[in-house]
């Protein structure tokens, strides 16, 4: 009898250790970071929380909206939903597919801009702790510039007079940017150097307010500031898609590239010998440098899901240092929003990382309210009048008319502006 009771003691407390143990779930749209979530992220997780595991199960990028809500509805979606930034994940907290993280400890490590994305209009509900944003800025090779004895630029006079320098030498494509995708013209141009004009939130928030216009001051004077890019351009850059300046840049046949710092992985994977520098957006009219730092993922609670406390566990660990570290140093150039110390190995992302305390910061201009509206809809005309304006087929002043007519058109705020 003794010798019945002990081994059925022993199994009955692995019960319930057994059932002690969480599973979670993270839907996402991340796929190509499968190998650093399984490979570093998740054990770093374990190790400090031995009772929760973590299951990262991504869906293609394109599927993933479909895929999500496909799930949420049948009730087989996962506990832990990556966000995409602004009215896709806010349809989701409004439809209460999506908890208020307001109570989460670890949401007190974001400021108001880095939780614009993931929060209710009014600021007052946050329902996705802000992971990662990416920066806009300039890439540029090195050895080009030794070779031709260019200093990176702090103002706008002295990026032209870099730019003419390169193409009077006829050796290199000094700007490397094509207009046939359009959006890489509105994304890497107006939105990169448009912020220090605009006044960064300031600016931003003025769309908002209806204080501020398209066609008008600081968005205007922007547009005005990427039309001098045109002389710059690579021959036939209107035929010029963005995985052909990827490679013009990589095989060393441009020397700058106008960026966001989610490049800075695919060029070292590309071409690893390349000598990458960065510098940020440069000061024009005397204005102080502010970098568009945009939001572009988040994670939030499944409101369905049985394992609440657990995920909570979870997003707090994902507000810390350990986490930023980890996540920074996997995926260069993509940077945690936490207010928390840590350290980032790549040259260059340190390089954009040290612009969030040199410069301003905001995000880009048509992406919070502003792009609600299907047709017309302010991020596609954006990426319509900067590709148009660099091709010589319209104006400035055009270009910002245009813009604002389509926003005061729907918009109530810009109506009769």
């Amino acid at each position: 009898m003794t010798r019945m009771l002990i081994p059925l003691s022993v199994l009955l407390i692995a019960g319930t250790v057994g059932a002690q143990k969480t599973t979670l779930t993270i839907e996402s749209w991340r796929n190509d970071d499968l190998k650093v979530w399984r490979d570093s992220i998740i054990p770093a997780f374990e190790k400090q929380y031995p009772n929760i595991h973590v299951v990262f199960s991504p869906s293609a990028p394109a599927e993933y909206n479909a895929v999500l809500d496909a799930k949420l509805k049948a009730g087989t979606a996962g506990d832990l939903i990556t966000c995409r930034p602004f009215d896709k994940s806010l349809e989701l907290y409004t439809a209460k597919q999506l908890t208020s993280l307001n109570s989460l400890a670890g949401l007190k490590n974001f400021d108001a801009v880095a939780k614009a994305a993931w929060s209710t209009d009014d600021g007052k509900t946050t329902f996705c702790i802000p992971m990662a944003s990416v920066i806009h800025g300039f890439l540029y090779n090195k050895a080009a510039f030794k070779e031709l004895g260019l200093t990176e630029p702090a103002t706008e006079a002295q990026f032209l007079a870099g730019m003419t320098k390169i193409k009077a030498g006829g050796k290199y494509e000094p700007l490397v940017m094509g207009t046939k995708d359009q959006w890489e013209a509105a994304t890497m141009g107006y939105q990169n150097i448009g912020p220090t004009v605009w006044n960064g939130e300031t600016g931003r928030k003025g769309l908002l307010s209806g204080s501020a216009q398209y066609n008008k001051g600081g968005f205007l004077a922007a547009f005005q500031a990427l039309e001098r890019w045109k002389p710059f351009l690579p021959r036939g850059y209107q035929a010029l898609a963005y995985p052909d300046a990827q490679n013009m840049f990589a095989q060393g046949r441009g020397v700058v590239y106008p960026a966001g710092s989610w490049d800075i992985g695919t060029f070292r994977q590309m071409n690893p010998k390349l000598e990458l520098g960065a510098f940020p957006p440069y000061s024009i009219g005397g204005k102080k440098c502010v970098i568009d730092d945009h939001p572009d993922i988040g994670m939030g609670i499944n409101a369905a899901s049985k394992n609440q406390a657990a995920a909570q566990t979870f997003l707090n660990w994902v507000a810390s240092d350990s986490f930023a570290t980890l996540y920074a140093n996997a995926l260069p150039g993509f940077f945690p929003l936490a207010n928390v110390k840590y350290t980032v190995k790549d040259p260059v992302a340190q390089e954009f990382l040290a612009w969030r305390t040199q410069c301003g910061k905001s995000f880009r201009s048509s992406y919070q309210i502003l792009s609600r509206n299907a047709n017309p809809n302010n991020e596609n005309d954006l990426w319509n009048v900067s590709a148009q304006l660099l091709n010589g087929a319209m104006t400035p002043q055009a270009a910002g008319d245009m813009v604002q007519k389509n926003l005061a058109s729907w918009y109530a705020p810009q109506k009769g502006k």
